[in-house]
C-alpha cells in the first residue's frame, strides 16, 4: 500500500523493475489472481508490460491501468467465487477488446463498456494502452439502475456527456488531497454511483436525483481543473470557461455559489496560492516578485501586493525571507 502524497492509499503494481522472463508469472500470482480476481496470460509476441494502481474507497475500487499484451479472462474457476460485482472500463488509449455473452467488441478511445464479475468475460490488450476501471458492488448498482445486466458488454460511446462527467471526475479524485477524510470518501463512492447510473441508463426518477448531485459535482471539478490548467492566462475569464465547458457562465456561477465562494474568489486564492509556492520554492530564489505575480496569472502588480498581503498577512517579499530563513 502507498500514497499518492495526500493521504489517499493505494496499491501500486508494476513490472519495470522485473526481469521480462518473470513479468507474467509475477503479473498472474501476486496481482492477478489475488487482487484483480483474473486469470492473466501473454499475448503471443508483444512484448508485455503493466502499470497498474488500485484506490480502494468505501464501497467502490478505482483502477488506473498501463498495460501491454495481455488476454485477461474471468473462468469459470474464478465467477465460482461469488462476486457479482459489475465494472464499468472506460478506454482512454490502445486498442482494448472485450469479450462476453458470445460476442466480442472494440474499444475506441474513449469509449466504455460494463460487465459482470458473475460471468465469463476476455479482455485483451494486443498493444500498448491505457485504460481506468470502476468496480462497483452489483446490489448498489441495480438500486439506481434497473435491468442493469442488459447493459453488460454494450459500449457506451466516447462524447457522451455523462461518460465525459464521469471520467473527468475520476482523474480528479485520483488526486484530489482531501480523500484522505473518511467523510469525502464516501461522498465521492456516491457521486461516482450517480454517474455511473446516468452513464449506463438510469430510470428518469433516479437520473434526475443523480443530475442534481452526482453530476453537479462532477461538473465543478472540471471546472476546477480547468481553471488550475488556465491560471496563469490573464484572459481566465467565467465567459471563456462557459464557453469551453459549452454551459452558461450563470450556471458556472451558481455551482461556486453552492459551495459559498464566486468563480473570481476561487481564481483569486488559487493565483494567490501558486504565487505563494513559488515564493517558498528554492528554485525560484532569483527570481523577481513581478514575474511571479505575472507567472500566477496577475496583471496588476499593486493589485498582487494588496490581495497577498490580505490573504497571508505578510507581503510577497516577507513571505519569501522567511522561506530562505527556515530553509538555512
Amino acid at each position: 500500500m502507498g500514497s499518492n502524497g495526500s493521504g489517499f492509499q493505494h496499491l501500486h503494481f508494476s513490472t519495470a523493475n522485473l526481469a521480462p522472463k518473470d513479468r507474467i508469472a509475477v503479473w498472474r500470482e501476486e496481482f492477478g489472481r489475488d487482487v484483480l480476481r483474473l486469470d492473466i496470460e501473454p499475448v503471443p509476441g508483444v512484448s508485455f508490460s503493466a502499470d497498474l494502481t488500485v484506490y480502494p474507497l468505501p464501497g467502490l475500487s478505482l483502477v488506473s491501468a498501463a498495460i501491454c499484451g495481455t488476454r485477461e479472462r474471468r473462468t469459470r474457476e474464478l465467477v465460482a467465487d461469488g462476486n457479482d460485482a459489475i465494472g464499468l472500463a472506460i478506454n482512454l488509449s490502445g486498442p482494448f477488446i472485450a469479450s462476453g455473452r458470445n460476442q466480442e467488441v472494440t474499444l475506441g478511445e474513449g469509449d466504455a463498456i460494463l460487465a459482470s464479475c458473475a460471468e465469463l468475460g476476455t479482455f485483451t490488450r494486443p498493444s500498448a494502452g491505457r485504460s481506468v476501471g470502476i468496480c462497483i458492488p452489483r446490489a448498489a448498482l441495480a438500486a439506481l439502475v434497473p435491468n442493469v445486466e442488459d447493459m453488460f458488454g454494450r459500449i457506451i460511446p466516447r462524447g457522451t456527456a455523462a461518460l465525459t462527467l464521469l471520467s473527468s471526475y475520476i482523474g480528479a479524485l485520483i488526486g484530489d488531497r482531501s480523500l484522505a477524510l473518511q467523510q469525502a470518501q464516501h461522498l465521492a463512492t456516491t457521486h461516482v454511483y450517480d454517474l455511473v447510473a446516468v452513464t449506463i441508463g438510469a430510470s428518469r426518477d433516479v437520473a434526475a436525483v443523480a443530475l442534481g448531485r452526482g453530476t453537479r459535482v462532477a461538473r465543478l471539478s472540471s471546472i476546477k481543473a480547468d481553471i488550475m490548467r488556465n491560471l496563469s492566462l490573464r484572459a481566465l475569464t467565467i465567459e471563456a470557461v462557459a464557453a469551453r465547458h459549452r454551459i452558461t457562465s450563470r450556471y458556472i456561477q451558481r455551482l461556486f455559489e453552492s459551495e459559498g465562494t464566486s468563480f473570481t474568489d476561487f481564481v483569486l486564492v488559487q493565483r494567490l496560492a501558486r504565487a505563494h509556492r513559488l515564493l517558498t520554492d528554492p528554485r525560484f530564489a532569483d527570481g523577481a516578485v513581478s514575474t511571479i505575480a505575472f507567472e500566477a496569472g496577475f496583471g496588476d502588480l499593486s493589485y498582487f501586493n494588496r490581495a497577498f498581503r490580505r490573504r497571508y498577512g505578510m507581503t510577497p517579499s516577507d513571505v519569501r525571507e522567511q522561506a530562505q530563513d527556515d530553509a538555512d
